[in-house]
């Protein structure tokens, strides 16, 4: 309780010096909470690749099997969920067509963006070629197949001194990452007070518009009765006190907000499950990694109405079939995706441009994505949280 009380008063603090308008001040903020975005990012990579190892080389890749059978059914189970809110939303609210010379005014946003991928070379491209590229790269996916490699791969091993060695040797790097990341997440609030002036100087500089606003009341929308409503139904139908879930797991929630990125936030979201609401180790070390990975209600959400509201836009009829069929779409597209910032807004970019949809639109959402994007990571790792809590009751 005292750590929450902390972390809010620093939400607070940097809030007030955002709005100040200082521009050294400015500038100060944003370069400490670069700093601590790095640092996330510098953890959050070994974290992912050695739970994994660990749990499969520890527990057996039989035992784990059932764990992670449980993790990828609830997965889709929320994701759908979130996705058919966006939708029903998105019919209940109804966007209109936005008018072609505002198209044409931020369609140079879209020109300071690098080409996207075609979905098919991303896929591709979680297939490692190389052993190290992927650390390189922090390539997520990438790095979670040859951690399952690896882990069922010891777990077969014959138990002689040199598996025992080579597992005692993981699970001590792993026991040193986490005192690294305690220490981390012990000057934290400094970080909170960075992260939350930035976004309170990028909102005071006018970085929300309200051109598009009944679409970001949908996207939005969407988010809140995910993360508010269907979550919570979720954890009281699986046995769960949602309030209780979501006040302990508040501190990684929060820093999902400001992050941007669920990968980078994984050292605060495994800390936090273990050490204030109390899942099992093997759980949390298991399926969190996972779910940083597969479970994104909120890229979903967004995928599926930025998807209509773009065909809609462009000319594209939207039937029931088409709006069933890119739920589906956004749903498999929301899991192959990383847990990055932006991901979800480039991997939009690159299935509207496959389809000759008028991407230009994308020009006109990419100033205000930042704040979309920080609710739905939120929503996202809220939903991670919901998982493992299902999963580790499940197996109590």
């Amino acid at each position: 309780m005292k750590r929450t009380l902390i972390w809010i008063g620093a939400l607070l603090a940097g809030a007030l010096l955002g709005l100040l308008g200082i521009e050294w001040l400015n500038d100060t903020v944003s370069y400490i909470a670069s700093i601590y975005t790095r640092l996330f990012q510098l953890l959050a990579v070994p974290t992912i690749v050695l739970a994994v190892i660990t749990t499969f080389a520890t527990f057996g890749s039989k035992g784990s099997g059932k764990i992670f059978g449980r993790t990828l059914t609830y997965t889709l189970l929320t994701t759908f969920a979130a996705a058919a809110v966006g939708v029903l939303l998105f019919v209940l609210i109804a966007p209109g067509n936005l008018p072609s010379s505002q198209l044409t005014a931020f369609a140079p946003n879209l020109n300071t963006l690098s080409s996207p991928p075609s979905y098919s070379s991303h896929l591709i491209s979680i297939i490692p070629n190389n052993i190290v590229k992927p650390f390189l790269e922090g390539n997520v996916l990438s790095l979670l197949l040859l951690a399952f490699a690896a882990g069922i791969g010891l777990s077969k091993l014959p138990d002689t001194e040199n598996k025992q060695v080579v597992v005692k040797g993981l699970l001590g790097l792993q026991e040193l990452l986490f005192v690294l990341i305690h220490w981390l997440i012990w000057t934290l609030p400094l970080g909170i007070v960075a992260f939350s002036a930035q976004l309170s100087a990028q909102l005071s500089a006018g970085v929300v518009a309200d051109s598009i606003g009944k679409y970001v009341l949908v996207v939005l929308g969407g988010n809140v009765i995910q993360f508010f409503v269907v979550l919570p139904l979720f954890l009281l139908f699986r046995g769960l006190n949602p309030v209780h879930v979501l006040s302990k797991m508040m501190p990684a929630v929060l820093m999902a907000l400001f992050t941007k990125s669920s990968a980078a936030t994984l050292p605060v979201t495994m800390n936090t499950a273990e050490n204030r609401l109390g899942i099992q180790q093997n759980i949390a070390r298991f399926v969190l990694p996972i779910c940083t990975t597969i479970n994104m209600n909120g890229c979903a959400a967004f995928i599926v109405v930025t998807s209509l509201f773009v065909m809609q836009n462009g000319g594209i009829p939207l039937t029931l079939t088409s709006m069933l069929f890119w739920i589906v779409i956004s749903v498999i597209s929301a899991i192959g995706n990383a847990g990055v910032p932006m991901g979800c807004f480039f991997l939009t970019l690159s299935l509207m441009s496959g389809i000759g949809a008028p991407v230009a639109i994308l020009g006109i959402i990419l100033p205000i994505y930042t704040i979309i994007d920080m609710v739905e990571t939120a929503e996202n790792v809220w939903s991670d949280s919901c998982v493992a809590a299902a999963v580790d009751h499940d197996f109590q």
